[in-house]
């Protein structure tokens, strides 16, 4: 595995503390307030009436474009400009300089949208099975607020992704793919899971501890095993590839599949649903599955060869 630097000279727990709370009130906070206001032109109507209809947006279709903006203010903000300043005015780290240092065959781009394409019907497994997860007695309460949590950001899929044109589909994979495979992988895979390493000394455990970080982030845990795992092989390919663009092309794939399976679905062109929480068939499974470990194998033996010193 590349020995990815961390990002500070601080003591790594000081670090991660740092980061995770410039990442929580940027993307919680800073960025959808932003949103808000940037927002405010797209809407016909006050600032309180907005403030109301937010609290259940699913039941007002005016509301869906400010409600995006709002979504990809949270994370162009949250996830990237404060995180970004952050690294540029107190670690006096460049990350544009992570990318451009590195290049990025375009062989290996191929092979990584095959490697997410094949590991969703692996990953289907995981889903169904999550999905239906029961919660033991003691853990009632938090059982019933995660369904709760679920069911909203069900819905709130289902209300983004009522493309009514082209140019919405456009905007769609914008905030719903782009964004968060640039943001999310800058803050998970660029600042933590490097942080993390230089706390634990051992690759495994920081890309394994920053992908279940990653999923309870997006705090939906009828879907936390298979984010988790998304997150997992996001990080071994940052580690294989020394390169913060490739897992930004894994999570942008990843993302932005789904959301044209919606569309297309929507659109009535096929007949897969996207959201189902239903396992690939088994022999698909059994397919894609042993296609993802060769193309994961061959894509750690590309690295491991390329970066072997002269």
């Amino acid at each position: 595995m590349s020995e990815l630097t961390g990002i500070s000279q601080r003591p790594p727990l000081i670090s991660i503390i740092f980061i995770l709370l410039t990442a929580a009130l940027s993307f919680l906070i800073i960025g959808p307030v932003l949103g808000f206001f940037i927002a405010m032109p797209f809407y016909d109507g006050n600032i309180f009436d907005l403030i109301e209809k937010i609290t259940n947006p699913t039941i007002y279709p005016e509301i869906r474009l400010p409600l995006i903006i709002i979504q990809g203010s949270a994370t162009l903000i949250g996830l990237i400009v404060l995180p970004f300043l952050y690294l540029y005015s107190m670690e006096k780290v460049n990350p544009i300089d992570w990318i451009k240092s590195k290049s990025t065959p375009a062989l290996m781009v191929l092979v990584t949208t095959f490697i997410v394409l094949a590991f969703m019907a692996t990953n289907s497994v995981f889903i169904e099975w999550n999905a239906n997860v029961t919660f033991p007695d003691f853990l009632k309460d938090f059982g019933a607020w995660a369904r709760e949590r679920e069911d909203l950001a069900e819905k709130l899929t289902k209300f983004f992704i009522a493309f009514e044109s082209n140019g919405d589909f456009l905007l769609g994979v914008f905030v719903i793919a782009l964004l968060p495979a640039m943001g999310e992988e800058l803050v998970f895979r660029g600042m933590l899971q490097p942080e993390l390493f230089r706390a634990t000394g051992n690759h495994h455990a920081a890309i394994w501890i920053s992908a279940i970080i990653f999923s309870a982030f997006h705090m939906q845990f009828f879907g936390f095993v298979p984010r988790m795992l998304l997150g997992a092989l996001f990080g071994y390919l940052y580690v294989w590839s020394g390169n913060l663009l490739i897992p930004m092309i894994a999570h942008f794939v990843n993302n932005g599949f789904s959301v044209l399976m919606m569309y297309l679905y929507q659109k009535g062109i096929i007949t897969v649903d996207m959201e189902s929480p239903e396992a690939a068939p088994w022999p698909m499974v059994i397919g894609f599955t042993i296609l993802f470990g060769l193309l994961l194998f061959y894509f750690k033996k590309y690295f491991e060869t390329k970066n072997q010193p002269a």
